[in-house]
């Protein structure tokens, strides 16, 4: 019951996302530049603090700084150039979706004996294998395009996940 539970949440959660992505595509790179930005400057500051309390108890303390002013860099980095950002994001998302659809594929795989509908996890993986692919393949199709191919991965990820759900939940033996 709760594996069906955290798929329809999953699902639901994908065809939210892919339904904003897909209307504010636009909104949906910049806010990944933004929060790659934010993350980056304040992981950079926390290492910079880090550094400077490590300093006054002599402790090593270059490492932090080394890594807290890369997180400066790179956040001042994203902020000035969304472009070149958004760019290098768009190619840790294909890396990614191509990570997840794989582990999809193998629990799909391991786990066909212990459940029904495996094909269903094993299609999501597919997609996201498929999405991942593409977006390496085009990167330069330009930054919308990236921003409706992943709505569009998101959306029909998520109707996958529902359907599994659905399925996972009237194959659950009743109590």
């Amino acid at each position: 019951m709760r594996e069906s539970s955290s798929l329809l949440v999953r699902g639901i959660v994908g065809v939210l996302v892919g339904l904003a992505a897909l209307l504010w595509p636009g909104m949906t790179l910049a806010a990944l530049v933004v929060v790659f930005a934010a993350y980056a400057l304040l992981d950079g500051i926390a290492n910079l603090i880090t550094g400077f309390l490590r300093m006054r108890t002599q402790q090593r303390a270059w490492p932090f700084f080394v890594h807290g002013v890369v997180g400066v860099g790179a956040a001042a980095l994203a902020l000035f150039y969304p472009v070149l950002t958004a760019f290098t994001l768009v190619l840790f998302v294909a890396a990614w979706a191509i990570v997840t659809g794989t582990m999809q594929i193998v629990g799909a795989i391991r786990f066909r004996r212990e459940m029904t509908g495996e094909w269903l996890l094993a299609a999501s993986g597919t997609l996201s294998i498929a999405f991942g692919l593409l977006v390496f393949i085009f990167p330069s199709a330009g930054a919308l395009t990236i921003a409706w191919m992943f709505g569009a991965f998101a959306a029909a990820t998520g109707v996958v996940l529902i359907a599994l759900a659905i399925r996972l939940r009237s194959a659950a033996p009743t109590a």
